[in-house]
Formats: C-alpha cells, sequence, structure tokens
C-alpha cells in the first residue's frame, strides 16, 4: 500500500508541473541562460522544499478548502508573483549569460520558489482531498509522508524533463538567449493579466 502511495504522490504532482507555470518556466530559463548544471541545482533544492510543502497542505487540505476566500488570496499573490518574475525577466533579457555561475544560488533560488509556491495551494486542496476522501491513499502521518516523498520525486521527473526539453529547443533552434527571457517574460506578465482579468470577472459575477 505504501509503494501504491508513493507512484500516487508521483504521478499526481509531475501531471500538476505539465502546464507551463512560474516554476517550470524558470527552469527552462535557467537551463538556457546558465546551462544545466545549474538547472539541476535549482530542480534539487525545489523538489526538496516540495517534500514539506506537500506535507503540510495534505494535512491542512480540508481546512484550507473551507476558507473560500483562499482562492482570491492566491490568485492576487500570483499576480504579483508573476509580476516580479516578468520584470527581472524583462530587465535582464538583453544581458549577455555569464561563464560561471554560483551553485549556492541556484540552490537558494529553488529553497525561495520551493516556499513560494502558491499554485501548489489549490492544486492540493483539490486533489488532496479528492486522494484521500476515495480512499486512493490513508491519512495518517507514514502515509503522507510516504505520499509527500513521491510528490517530490514527481516534481523532480516533471522539472528534469522540461530541462532536458529547453536545451533541446535550444541546440535544434538555437535560440538566442534574448530571444527565449523575453518570451519568458511575456508569459509571465500574460499570467499576471489572467490572473487580474479572473478576479475582475468573479467580482462583476457576484455583483451581478
Amino acid at each position: 500500500m505504501l509503494i501504491l502511495t508513493f507512484f500516487i504522490g508521483l504521478i499526481a504532482n509531475a501531471i500538476g508541473y505539465i502546464p507551463p507555470g512560474n516554476i517550470n518556466l524558470t527552469v527552462v530559463q535557467l537551463t538556457i541562460n546558465r546551462g544545466m548544471k545549474q538547472a539541476l541545482m535549482f530542480i534539487t533544492a525545489f523538489s526538496s522544499v516540495e517534500f514539506f510543502f506537500t506535507y503540510f497542505i495534505m494535512h491542512a487540505a480540508r481546512w484550507l478548502s473551507a476558507e473560500v476566500r483562499l482562492d482570491m488570496v492566491i490568485d492576487w499573490i500570483m499576480v504579483v508573483l508573476f509580476g516580479v518574475l516578468g520584470v527581472i525577466t524583462w530587465i535582464r533579457r538583453n544581458r549577455p549569460p555569464q561563464s560561471n555561475y554560483s551553485d549556492k544560488e541556484s540552490i537558494r533560488y529553488g529553497i525561495l520558489l520551493g516556499f513560494v509556491n502558491p499554485m501548489q495551494v489549490p492544486f492540493w486542496m483539490i486533489t488532496g482531498t479528492y486522494l484521500i476522501t476515495h480512499q486512493w491513499i490513508e491519512d495518517g502521518r507514514v502515509a503522507l509522508v510516504i505520499f509527500s516523498i513521491g510528490a517530490a520525486a514527481g516534481a523532480f521527473l516533471a522539472l528534469f524533463m522540461y530541462a532536458h526539453f529547453a536545451r533541446y529547443i535550444q541546440k535544434k533552434f538555437a535560440l538566442s538567449t534574448r530571444l527565449v527571457n523575453t518570451g519568458i517574460a511575456v508569459l509571465f506578465f500574460g499570467f499576471a493579466v489572467y490572473h487580474i482579468v479572473k478576479q475582475i470577472y468573479l467580482i462583476s459575477v457576484h455583483k451581478g
């Protein structure tokens, strides 16, 4: 049963990181700008934090799902996060790649985004509650530890595939760093606008 719990966590979280978002786009950016080694440092640090993040959210999933205003709070946090990432990426789009990067910098960046990862809150609120309610996994301490280890492995696997995909695309099409950074900055701004429009729409619906 615990082996199955591990693989459920792995598959669920790997699927969760397939859609483009702030984390996998950051991995793409790091891979192209700094190389595979720095991307792996980031992915390893991020996945380690993902274990603790998932464990906490799974424990609090049912309580969080009862907080009706949580979705709105998360949306506005994402607006700020995507906006900041977009601005930073846009400002740095013309900078030439450095030859050497500190491993500690990529590790710190991975840890930071591991904790500042609000998109995972609604994901585990829905997925975690579903899995526990339908008895796919148990909600005991040991089971959730194993599940969280699987989730961390799933995050690592999905982001590792993104890194390899980014390196393949760069070699295949000889993309410039400026073009990649500009494209990612535009995507970050686009995601920020999406969350703003979503909240404006929800507010107008409630008022109507």
